[in-house]
């Protein structure tokens, strides 16, 4: 059943089209993915859906009686109430039909006959309405929605106006969500929440009953409550079944046809063109009149929009020199302030080439572990041991290097002050920053653009270690996909904090779970970690791989090992190739020294001439191909080893 449809919505806001044609279908039970590049209009969409903007066009119809929850990015609770008393309100009709019910108890003890049968009636349908709305599992669900989020029973009692931001957006999702409109519209729902909480949230949407949109960056919390997605490129939208993976299967899949279908259009009116100039070139009455056929006929032709993509960055990490094998030992760390403790007795420790992710709930100082290893913070015990050649790269969340006052150029020429005008802004145009971009001051920029600048002054400076905290935060999922492609390719060590599991199981090997009490390091990536904990809530051993590997780690090397034979298997077919090339030379070089002994050539100077010419150039030709056969048979060999 169709509970929602969109057609052809647009909006601009002064002179920039931000939707241009934006439709979707939405089913009772689907639970709809919406992304796109920062500032595609996502949000702009949410807003118009609850009623809060207005489109310039296009028409949004609801299925009627429809009850839809809006989740603001913002949330203001009610003044005076505390953080139980404010969930507490959404059963407030509940607890009116129960103190009903509990009155109709009391009549009931004393009426007479025919008042019984009467309120016996009343007494019934009031209590299944009260079932329905939850009446009796009401306290249980409330207290699972705040323990979920995150609020201890020793929370409960505080005033919800005291809250965090973070803790605000929390409670107004609690309420949102045990309010169980017909249609959920969440956005950016996961900010905020700790690893706990979001795998609670994921749980209790995968069961909703209604239908849900959700704009996120958080792509593995799409890949697990989404059944649909749909994308707004360039202000158009298109819309895909399936969760986030399967979407950007489907997207590349449609980009390349329509690339392919373009192309190939391109290609046949290339050659239309051709032959109307040809025919016209004749100049003769028949030819000029099929020249004009053929003309009409292209002009029939409905041509192909050239497939377009938004702009990614793209770009990769290199390094200066390698590090030693022991890259750190860090031993009984322990940071608090003033009486609280965040952490103690932590110990890590990183080799060449680990990539570990440092993950733990929310409070806990993952942040200030980094900043301390940076020396950017005291620890109050504990010692770290640096390997040798070690060149330090952070990533700060926060961009708190950057200087407000520069401009984008001068924030990045002024730190790599041996590159000239061009080469930074090359670099900067790798991340988007193009044009009079680079004249921007940097207190005029978004926090994703903020992102993406420190990221250039990361790639320049080839740094061997990185630290990084939350490097995907104010990204877009394409700019997120990008990052993760060049750390992949990245030779060095990582060490970054993340709560974005999607970019955990791309860069990860190591996860590594910061407590109070120290770190407990877990082999693989988040999928790997969130296995192991499961095999050991049920008291079972340890699944590894032969070597010590886990399923991940092991499925990673079984791809790497197909790939390494089939790159030696094109190595040999390319050494028979380049032999075989050999041996057709040596042919032809045999036939020319037959042709420059016959007495016709030699006889001949023009002729002799052409055949010292022609075997002069088929000894060089000799030459080079005896040298790529002996590459091509080097490179087949050291495959093999």
């Amino acid at each position: 059943m169709i509970i929602l449809e969109i057609s052809g919505i647009e909006k601009s806001f002064g002179g920039n089209q931000v939707l241009k044609n934006v439709s979707m279908t939405l089913q009772n039970g689907q639970r709809m993915g919406l992304v796109g590049v920062n500032g595609c209009g996502k949000t702009t969409l949410l807003r118009i859906i609850a009623g809060l903007e207005e489109a310039d066009g296009g028409n949004v119809s609801f299925l009627k009686g429809m009850r839809m929850g809006y989740l603001k990015q913002t949330y203001v609770p009610t003044p005076g109430n505390t953080v139980l008393e404010e969930l507490e309100q959404v059963f407030e009709p509940v607890r009116r039909m129960e103190e009903r019910l509990r009155a109709m108890e009391e009549e009931m003890a004393t009426a007479r006959d025919a008042d019984l049968v009467r309120l016996g009636e009343d007494y019934a349908r009031l209590q299944e309405r009260f079932e329905k709305a939850d009446g009796y599992s009401r306290h249980s669900l409330l207290q699972g929605a705040l323990k979920g989020m995150g609020f201890g029973e020793d929370r409960w009692g505080q005033s919800a106006e005291k809250l965090s931001g973070g803790e605000m957006t929390r409670l107004g999702l609690c309420r949102l969500l045990l309010e169980k409109p017909d249609l959920l519209l969440l956005d950016e729902p996961t900010n905020h929440l700790d690893l706990e909480a979001l795998t609670w949230l994921e749980k209790y949407l995968d069961g909703y009953r209604g239908a849900v949109i959700v704009v996120s960056h958080d792509r593995y919390f799409l890949d697990r409550v989404c059944t649909d997605m749909t994308e707004i490129l360039l202000g158009v939208s298109e819309q895909y079944s399936g969760n986030y993976s399967s979407y950007m299967d489907q997207r590349s899949a449609r980009f390349e046809s329509r690339m392919r279908a373009w192309e190939q259009q391109q290609q046949e009116i290339a050659r239309q063109e051709a032959v109307i100039a040809r025919l016209r070139s004749f100049n003769r009455e028949k030819s000029i009149k099929r020249a004009e056929s053929r003309v009409k006929a292209l002009e029939k032709i409905e041509r192909l929009e050239k497939p377009t993509d938004e702009k990614q960055i793209r770009f990769s990490f290199g390094v200066n020199r390698r590090t030693g094998e022991d890259v750190l030992d860090i031993r009984d760390y322990a940071k608090s302030f003033g009486e609280r403790v965040l952490f103690e007795h932590a110990d890590l420790k990183m080799s060449s080439g680990d990539r570990v992710a440092l993950i733990g709930p929310n409070g806990i100082g993952k942040t200030t572990f980094l900043r301390c290893l940076m020396g950017l913070e005291t620890p109050d015990a504990g010692t770290v041991r640096w390997g040798a050649n070690i060149d330090l790269g952070y990533y700060d969340q926060m961009q708190s290097s950057l200087h407000g006052d520069k401009t984008v150029l001068r924030e990045v020429w002024d730190d790599f002050v041996r590159l000239s005008q061009t080469e930074v802004r090359s670099a900067l145009g790798l991340f988007l920053f193009t044009g009079e971009d680079v004249f921007m001051q940097v207190n005029d920029l978004s926090g994703g653009e903020k992102g993406r600048l420190a990221l250039v002054k990361m790639m320049l400076r080839r740094d061997n270690v990185l630290l990084m905290d939350e490097p995907t935060n104010h990204l877009d999922a394409d700019s997120r996909e990008v990052l993760e492609d060049a750390l992949e390719d990245f030779p060095g060590t990582i060490l970054a904090v993340s709560h974005d599991r999607y970019f955990i199981n791309r860069f990860a090997n190591r996860v590594a779970v910061l407590g109070p009490g120290g770190i407990t390091v877990y082999r693989g990536n988040y999928d790997d970690y969130v296995r192991e904990i499961e095999r050991r809530a049920l008291g079972l051993e340890t699944e590894e791989m032969p070597g010590g590997m886990t399923k991940t780690e092991a499925l990673k090397e079984k791809r790497r090992q197909k790939a390494a034979r089939e790159e030696k298997k094109a190595l040999k077919a390319r050494a028979a190739e380049a032999e075989k090339y050999v041996a057709e030379v040596e042919e032809r070089l045999g036939e020319q020294e037959k042709q420059m002994a016959l007495k016709e050539n030699y006889e001949n100077p023009d002729r002799a001439r052409e055949c010292a010419r022609v075997y002069r150039e088929l000894k060089e030709e000799l030459e080079r191909a005896y040298a790529e056969w002996e590459a091509a048979e080097e490179a087949a060999n050291e495959s093999g080893e």
